[in-house]
């Protein structure tokens, strides 16, 4: 869908952020043919074909945002919606601004509206509409980002040496840090290890349940392992008071890690760090793919490890480790070294030729 060039509609009382409608009683709630009655149905749908708790979480959000939407119109029922209100409501996401004043990235518009989509075709199926307004919904096209940042192996070493070893939570810190650089793993991921996760005989970390539901074995490598090792028998009886006894990492308060909180602890280590690279733990994620893939990895080993679906998204760290790229350009191309005769201070004619170049060169 092309977006023509209108003028932004106004804006309307919309929440800064989506969670903030979390709790809020849906319009139509307590009428038995509208959206937030559907809603409810098409939830327990989800969970019953197994689609992960975060999805569920998510299209909720998303469908919720949309049904308050649609209300402050009057447009209750889902058969209200047609596929010219379901594309002003995107012109909506495209002209909306978040607190900081930023539009929303397509990537985000993108993510809003599938499961709009999801929701209308569960709808269609269960003969509750006619016909699937969303079916010809255009998505917009998401931008092709590589990784903000990535971290050298002596970053990561600078980062790494920066937790109080002789402090509990400083060694649960560093093991922490030491998994996210030897497997990659994710962020929630590592909040969800459990202690049984680990086989110290194999060296390796089960990941159960990852994005998408999958479970997968990575290595966690001698090093990495030794630090789990220490943290378990050192810092972690301290840690363990009884409440989540069966998670690896644990709160000072011996609770699972909330996400927002584990990404502050990190974050705070690389600002501490002096490195000027944004990012927290996923960071590690980034820069593990980057420099295996330097150092000689297969791409699909790679895959594996980072336990991505597509081959097409671990290709994205193709651009990034551009090593071997430079390499073969320092090789190949004419003007990728200095000759003797040009460099600085050893060429007679250079102020000569300088003085021909036409302005503005």
């Amino acid at each position: 869908m092309v977006l023509a060039k209108t003028t932004p509609e106004p804006k309307l009382i919309m929440p800064r952020e989506i969670d903030a409608m979390a709790k809020a009683v849906l319009p139509g709630t307590h009428e038995p043919d509208s959206q937030a009655r559907y809603l409810g149905q098409f939830l327990d749908w989800l969970a019953s074909h197994n689609y992960s708790p975060h999805t569920i979480s998510d299209r909720e959000a998303s469908l919720r945002a949309f049904i308050f939407w649609c209300a402050a119109r009057d447009l209750i029922r889902p058969q209200d919606i047609t596929k010219p209100i379901l594309e002003r409501y995107q012109r909506h996401l495209f002209y909306h601004r978040k607190a900081n004043g930023q539009p929303l990235s397509f990537r985000s518009q993108a993510a809003r509206l599938i499961p709009i989509r999801a929701f209308f075709k569960w709808l269609t199926r269960e003969n509750i509409l006619l016909y699937n307004p969303a079916s010809e919904l255009e998505l917009p096209r998401p931008e092709k980002r590589l990784p903000q940042a990535v971290l050298t192996a002596g970053e990561v070493e600078t980062i790494l040496a920066l937790p109080r070893l002789d402090r509990l939570l400083g060694l649960r810190d560093r093991c922490m840090m030491e998994v996210f650089y030897a497997t990659g793993i994710r962020r929630l991921e590592l909040i969800r290890l459990k202690v049984w996760d680990i086989d110290y005989s194999r060296a390796t970390v089960m990941i159960r349940q990852g994005k998408g539901n999958k479970d997968r074995v990575v290595p966690l490598g001698e090093r990495a392992l030794a630090w789990v090792e220490k943290y378990r028998d050192e810092s972690r009886p301290e840690l363990c008071l009884g409440r989540h006894e069966d998670i690896l990492f644990l709160t000072r308060h011996g609770t699972a890690f909330e996400p927002k909180r584990l990404s502050e602890k990190v974050s705070k280590y690389i600002q501490k760090a002096g490195i000027h690279k944004k990012g927290s733990c996923h960071l590690f994620r980034h820069t593990v793919a980057t420099l295996m893939l330097e150092n000689g990895a297969d791409i699909r080993y790679i895959q594996v490890l980072l336990g991505h679906e597509s081959l097409e998204t671990t290709q994205h760290y193709t651009q990034v480790g551009i090593a071997r790229l430079q390499e073969v350009h320092a090789a190949t191309h004419p003007g990728a070294k200095l000759k003797h005769r040009d460099r600085a201070g050893q060429s007679g004619s250079a102020g000569s030729e300088q003085a021909d170049l036409p302005d503005g060169i």
